[in-house]
């Protein structure tokens, strides 16, 4: 018996007792190889005595103060930090609790941005269609996933949505990549032509999509394209890193391997490591000034923001992300990932791709290599798998719907940046047998 509204009222998953490393142990003693660092959080493993010792000290001194009232030295050392490290332009840094709340800030700024300028027209954001930017209702109309908007569809943002750039499905015979990515970033020409551009906010996108897509970079030039589309209709860049970055595809910044700044640029998950609840909106000089220069008071805010302890546990995972080398290391061991996986699964009859950066990485399963007809989806494969990489004690995140939102299926792996040459054997030994019990 259990009071507790789980996600699904048909599970009972088991309860975590304690953590070891790359390892979470069950209150049996099972212990579980985490392959995707939950949903790509836990970038440090689960038992870095340095931050847990950070959130016990900041705990002693102060662990809450309303930040309508004050700030605290760990948010201000944490933003120092992130700003020293952000991509070009970006100054200030808004701490939220999560990913999502993350992207409700930075859509709501946007919004609040042109109504300083005097541009009140602007009442829309385009994004991508198989994206995915949050749960809650302003992020959930971003996001391009057709099965999570579709129950709540009438309460959401208005947002059109241009194709991703999926270069697995998407790029066609003869095209090269940068022909293709160019392509694809023309459709935001195009809609913004459609819609009228002085109605558009801005653009919202993944640098590496993650879970709907399961780890899908662009190809080369193509953010390129949409940063020159951006600035020439003068609507916003918005980058959703909350799951790819923070170090996760071996730059701090997804973004920096594209070589494009955004206006905006949403980081949540790796920042706090799963050690606590964090996330950021961090913004530009110029957005700040609008405000600033204006109303000065963003009319938004929530009551535990820039939360003491959190902040806390957060600029160590930043400082060991950045000068204690952790980001590198991720760039280096998803190098050793990539190549066992290409290794194991580069000829198996039904891995159609594997695709990623650094320590973010995807499988595609599909039917037939040659055709990458999908499996049915009343197959369930992506269920399938999942239960039998937790009963082979591997944690991993396997999706379904990754072509349209109801066909495909794909296996999203993030571990954490502390795994050993070791651990990415063990890791896809434990994946090669749930594939072949999910795939009998």
């Amino acid at each position: 018996m259990t009071h507790v509204f789980p996600r699904h009222t048909r599970a009972r998953p088991p309860r975590a007792a304690r953590g070891d490393g790359a390892y979470i142990i069950d209150e049996t003693g099972k212990r579980y190889l985490d392959g995707s660092g939950g949903a790509a959080v836990s970038c440090l493993g689960h038992s870095d005595p340095d931050v847990t010792q950070a959130i016990k000290d900041q705990a002693d001194r102060i662990a809450f103060a309303h930040t309508g009232f004050f700030t605290s030295e760990p948010a201000e050392r944490l933003a120092d930090r992130l700003i020293a490290h952000a991509p070009q332009g970006i100054e200030r840094v808004y701490f939220v609790s999560g990913g999502s709340e993350a992207v409700e800030a930075a859509l709501k700024l946007a919004r609040q941005y042109f109504l300083e300028k005097g541009e009140p027209s602007r009442t829309r954001f385009i994004a991508r269609r198989q994206s995915y930017h949050g749960n809650t209702l302003g992020a959930l109309g971003t996001g391009g996933n057709m099965w999570r908007r579709e129950p709540f569809a009438p309460l959401m943002v208005e947002t059109s949505h241009i194709a991703p750039c999926y270069e697995y499905r998407g790029r066609e015979a003869g095209e090269t990549p940068e022909d293709y990515g160019l392509r694809v970033a023309d459709e935001l020409e195009a809609e913004l032509r459609r819609v009228g551009p002085e109605t558009v906010i801005g653009f919202v996108a993944e640098p590496v999509v993650g879970a709907t897509l399961g780890a899908v970079p662009s190809v080369p030039g193509y953010f390129r394209r949409i940063r020159e589309i951006c600035d020439r209709h003068g609507i916003l860049l918005i980058l959703d890193e909350v799951m790819c970055g923070m170090g996760r595809t071996g730059t701090l910044f997804a973004c920096e391997q594209d070589g494009v700044r955004p206006d905006i640029v949403t980081i949540a998950k790796g920042l706090g490591a799963g050690y606590q609840p964090i996330g950021a909106m961090l913004c530009s000089g110029e957005i700040y000034a609008a405000i600033e220069g204006g109303s000065g008071f963003f009319q938004h805010g929530h009551t535990y923001i820039g939360h003491p302890v959190a902040c806390a546990a957060a600029d160590v995972v930043v400082e060991k992300l950045t000068t204690g080398g952790m980001t590198a290391r991720a760039a280096r061991m998803g190098e050793v990932l990539g190549e066992a996986l290409t290794a194991r699964f580069g000829q198996h009859p039904h891995i159609g791709d594997i695709r990623g950066r650094g320590m973010f990485r995807g499988l595609e399963l599909v039917e037939d290599r040659e055709s990458k007809t999908p499996f049915d989806p009343s197959r369930g494969i992506n269920k399938r798998i999942k239960a039998a990489a937790f009963e082979a004690g591997l944690i991993c995140y396997p999706m379904g719907g990754t072509i349209d939102g109801r066909q495909g299926d794909h296996v999203l792996l993030a571990p954490p940046f502390i795994l050993t040459d070791d651990q990415v054997g063990e890791l896809v030994d434990k994946l090669a047998t749930a594939l072949d019990v999910a795939l009998a």
